[in-house]
């Protein structure tokens, strides 16, 4: 029996990857739900070739194209944000992948897991935001949440089958796409070279966040909530090649590490098949093609976003999410040409220096702090 897939931005980098598989594997899934942000052509295309029983477009001006490019279709056509929440927990689907962008993936979390769904989390936003709610509510309901950033699917890997607790884990960093230009030419960076990543194609957010290694702060913090784990025993080490995806070390002093080349596409398909693995046989890796394999030190210095990240994940309540809001807002900025590359994390700080706090909050105080960051990060900005 097919499993029945809700894919939650079908049409970004993690989205059209996850419909790779599933062109692969036809007689093992099939995309019933499909949203999009703004996107409707793609999204349409994807409907026909999938046969989706549901299309959402988040940005209700869309509507109106997207509906009128599938009326000679049977597919449901919905639009607006509540939409995306409500598909991703209703219907008839069984896991719900969620390869959203931003803060817009936290609600659709929580919708998917109160609804006991398999969730295969892309969207680091849901942990990073709300790690506490979004587990303790996935404990509550039982419903599964699988990895998928490299990362984290290599971790989770490296577990499996363990009986004991790891000692820490240790986060590799691919050092994004200014680790070979010194820290003082940094000022003059401009959006086509943060664009420009050594390793991985992504999506123009996650890439500048890479870039600023927000992405990789973000990524520490998912680890806490995801693997239970304390910040001081998760360690980040710079390794350039991104073949090493994450690592675990033991109390006996062993360390297990899941390798392989820069494939979005296989930590996908470990969290749609799991317990199994897929058979790609497409894939080899040649360690004679990779003869060094090298780590180093994260210059914290010229990446002060890193211990931005473990200073909120120390403070924990609304640090995080205010971090997160006034990083999208800050990078949006920069992708329009609006502030400089250094004022990114500049207007972080701005943010978590005047923002409110709360310790303990609920989905109505992450909303609220969200909305307080973006308004910080664009008046730091001047925008």
């Amino acid at each position: 029996m097919r499993q029945r897939l809700a894919i939650l931005g079908s049409t970004g980098s993690i989205g059209t990857q996850t419909l790779d598989i599933v062109r692969e594997n036809p007689e093992l899934f099939e995309a019933r739900i499909l949203t999009a942000h703004r996107n409707w052509r793609q999204l349409a295309l994807q409907a026909r070739e999938f046969d989706a029983d549901t299309v959402v477009i988040a940005d209700e001006s869309c509507y109106a194209p997207l509906r009128d490019a599938l009326s000679d279709t049977d597919v449901k056509v919905y639009a607006g944000e509540d939409a995306v929440r409500q598909v991703a927990a209703g219907g008839d689907t069984q896991v719900v992948v969620n390869a959203l962008v931003g803060y817009a993936g936290l609600h659709p979390t929580v919708a998917a897991l109160g609804a006991g769904k398999k969730l295969a989390l892309a969207n680091k936003e849901s942990l990073v935001v709300g790690g506490e709610v979004v587990m303790r509510l996935a404990a509550e309901k039982r419903a599964p949440i699988l990895p998928v950033d490299s990362e984290h699917s290599a971790i989770f890997q490296c577990l499996a089958g363990e009986s004991s607790r790891p000692r820490r884990l240790i986060v590799t960093c691919s050092g994004g796409s200014f680790r070979d230009l010194p820290a003082e030419a940094l000022a003059d960076v401009t959006v086509e070279q943060a664009l420009h990543h050594p390793q991985w194609h992504m999506g123009a957010k996650i890439t500048i966040d890479s870039s600023t290694l927000v992405n990789k702060g973000f990524e520490v913090i998912e680890a806490r909530w995801l693997f239970d784990m304390p910040a001081d025993r998760i360690d980040v080490i710079l390794h350039p090649q991104s073949i090493v995806h994450s690592m675990v070390e033991f109390d006996d002093g062993a360390i297990k590490a899941q390798l392989g080349t820069p494939d979005m596409r296989m930590p996908i398909s470990y969290a749609l098949f799991y317990p199994r693995r897929a058979s790609r046989p497409q894939e080899h890796f040649n360690f004679l093609d990779h003869p060094q394999l090298t780590f180093e030190a994260v210059d914290r210095r010229k990446y002060p976003a890193l211990d931005i990240a473990y200073e909120c994940l120390r403070r924990g309540g609304t640090a995080a999410c205010t971090m997160n809001g006034a990083n999208e807002r800050a990078v949006a900025a920069f992708l329009a040409g609006k502030c400089p590359w250094l004022e990114i994390v500049r207007a972080i700080e701005y943010a978590l220096e005047h923002a409110a706090f709360t310790l303990r909050p609920t989905l109505d105080d992450y909303a609220a702090a969200d909305d307080e960051a973006r308004r910080l990060a664009a008046e730091y900005l001047k925008l």
